[in-house]
């Protein structure tokens, strides 16, 4: 584990300064915010007012970094890997985690737009990033074959012309050692003693040949043995760190999933209290109509009654409209009636007036004669 750790911390690029080589390939302005360290729950501004937030590309090391300045002080400097993750928790704030640095940065924009483009930026360079780490791999995977390639070579680089023949201080312990105490040689005999002395010094070379050889393919295939063990577990301190890498990230995930749960958590109750306010002013609103509601009942009722008794007086006056219709008529033959009578007692009073004008007349005769009698 300490070695997977020493491999992990030695694959982490450094962060270096913002150089030459560095350009700006987009840029936005927003509000920054890190993680409490202490309570891992709030966040903590870091910066008074909107900053420039700007995507860097380094060519040399054919990385992205997110870098924001506040005044001279370096606020963000995170490096785009493939494991990261940028999430929107809000309509306007957006959050990702640097296991590098060991926080979590916040981002707040002024409009849902900006922080749209940020996110797709993102997801852009971040899949950029994946690529460069995969190119980068390919690379180490077809270098590391001519190196051992090499490494083999080096093994047998011991068989060098001094190694065959010896360098002088080997070869005079061999003659030393293969020469045998003679007696001085006479003047016939030399020739024969050369040879064989000879003879002597190259079979001892030839086993001292045979002996560095076998020495080397014995080392040789010990070293391939060792390679094939390095490794194998340097394959396995890969997996270890792949396996920690995506541990730490699933932790990130979690860390951002529970603080997005808590600004949702948060969201939720200020939407609650809203509904709540709005249920409370729904509520009055309902009492109010159930109010005018009993008062068009009451209103629908005085009209019921006014109605029923307007047409009670409709009939009233139907009956009085019949009542005088049959006066009228009686008024009439009444009035016919006392027409007749007029005419009647007119008639009468004419007769009345002729039978006294012919009293008169026949009282005037009486008196008449009587005065001549």
């Amino acid at each position: 584990m300490q070695e997977a750790a020493r491999i992990t911390k030695l694959s982490q690029p450094t962060c270096k300064p913002i150089m030459d080589k560095e350009q700006p390939i987009f840029s936005t302005r927003a509000h920054v915010f890190q993680i409490d360290p202490n309570t891992k729950k709030n966040w903590v501004p870091t910066s008074k007012h909107a900053v420039t937030v700007s995507y860097f590309y380094d060519s040399t090391r054919n990385v992205y970094r997110i870098i924001s300045l506040d005044g001279s002080k370096a606020i963000i400097n995170s490096t785009i890997t493939p494991n990261m993750t940028f999430t929107k928790t809000s309509q306007k704030f957006g959050q990702w985690a640097d296991s590098r640095a060991n926080t979590v940065y916040g981002l707040g924009f002024s409009s849902e737009h900006h922080l749209s483009k940020f996110a797709e930026k993102f997801q852009e360079f971040k899949e950029a990033a994946r690529l460069a780490k995969e190119k980068s791999q390919e690379k180490m995977e077809l270098t590391s074959t001519p190196s051992q390639e090499s490494a083999g070579g080096d093994l047998q680089s011991p068989l060098t012309p001094e190694s065959i023949n010896g360098t002088d201080d080997e070869r005079t312990p061999d003659l030393t050692q293969n020469s045998e105490p003679r007696p001085e040689p006479t003047q016939n005999a030399l020739p024969f003693t050369h040879s064989s002395a000879i003879s002597k010094h190259w079979e001892a070379e030839l086993a001292t040949l045979k002996g560095n050889n076998a020495k080397l393919t014995a080392a040789l295939l010990e070293s391939t043995a060792n390679v094939k063990q390095w490794k194998q577990q340097l394959a396995a301190y890969q997996e270890e760190a792949e396996r920690l890498h995506k541990r730490v990230t699933e932790l990130e995930c979690v860390s951002s999933q529970a603080n997005a749960v808590h600004t949702h958590k948060t969201e939720l109750n200020q939407t609650i209290q809203e509904l709540e306010e709005t249920l409370k002013v729904k509520e009055e609103e309902i009492e109010r109509l159930k109010q005018e509601i009993d008062n068009a009942r009451e209103l629908q009722e005085q009209r019921d009654s006014l109605t029923q008794k307007l047409q009670e007086v409709e009939i009233r006056n139907k009956d009085l409209e019949g009542q005088l219709s049959d006066l009228e008529q009686r008024l009439e033959k009444s009035q016919n009636e006392q027409e007749a009578f007029r005419n009647n007692l007119k008639t009468l009073l004419e007769i009345l007036d002729g039978k006294i004008f012919e009293l008169t007349e026949l009282r005037d005769n009486l008196a008449k004669l009587l005065e001549r009698s």
